[in-house]
């Protein structure tokens, strides 16, 4: 006999051991898994045959559109089972009719879209799901959110980040060798550390310096 699941949206995790289901939120696709039902038959005779036949249902019906009906699924749950006993899946009924009671106390059924969600995607005030009814606080809080960024966005774009003229100046003394710090003399010897600026191209360089870095014209 198939079974008769309240929604399709789940998974059958059980094994020769016993029984196990987990129910999908339709929305988010969060899970809860049933408790465990340990088998009674589990290592009777003849009981191993169906061993390592047992996956889970929601992969075997991933992909599949939304046309596919339960027989279809039932079929596919069939074929896994293939050499489980009879008593085995008289316990598995008895144990998925357990399970289904256990998980529809963590649903909502909307009744606008008919999807079955879980507390997080369910709108308690209007009594739809939060697909079809949004809760007001959140989205104003989204949008709240959204109208900020949009704002430091906006203001950084038009905020003048500095102002000042940028030259260049020596990191390391052309005299000594050190480092000559930030200011017009090095820290270490007193040399000064202005930039030459060559009489022909107009090019700046280290003092010091014999001949121009950018045209070659010799420096006074």
């Amino acid at each position: 006999m198939p079974l008769q699941p309240f929604t399709r949206n789940y998974q059958d995790n059980s094994t020769d051991a016993g029984f196990q289901f987990t129910f999908n939120c339709d929305v988010c696709n969060d899970g809860y898994k049933t408790n465990f039902i340990a088998s009674k038959t589990y290592k009777k005779k003849g009981f191993w045959k169906g061993v390592g036949q047992v996956a889970s249902i929601g992969s075997q019906l991933a992909g599949r559109s939304e046309g596919y009906s339960l027989q279809q699924g039932a079929g596919a749950m069939s074929d896994r089972f293939q050499g489980m006993t009879p008593e085995w899946h008289k316990e598995h009924e008895q144990a998925f009719e357990l399970a289904q009671n256990e998980a529809k106390g963590h649903f909502h059924r909307c009744p606008r879209c008919h999807k079955y969600v879980c507390e997080n995607d369910w709108n308690e005030q209007e009594g739809l799901c939060t697909d079809d009814a949004p809760r007001e606080s959140t989205e104003v809080a989204a949008a709240r959110a959204g109208k900020m960024v949009t704002d430091i966005k906006q203001k950084a774009e038009t905020t003048q980040v500095y102002t000042g003229e940028i030259t260049q100046r020596q990191t390391l003394c052309p005299v000594c060798g050190k480092p000559a710090g930030s200011g017009k003399f090095c820290n270490n010897c007193g040399a000064p550390l202005g930039l030459m600026v060559c009489p022909k191209c107009g090019a700046k360089n280290p003092v010091g310096t014999s001949f121009c870095g950018e045209c070659g014209t010799k420096l006074t």
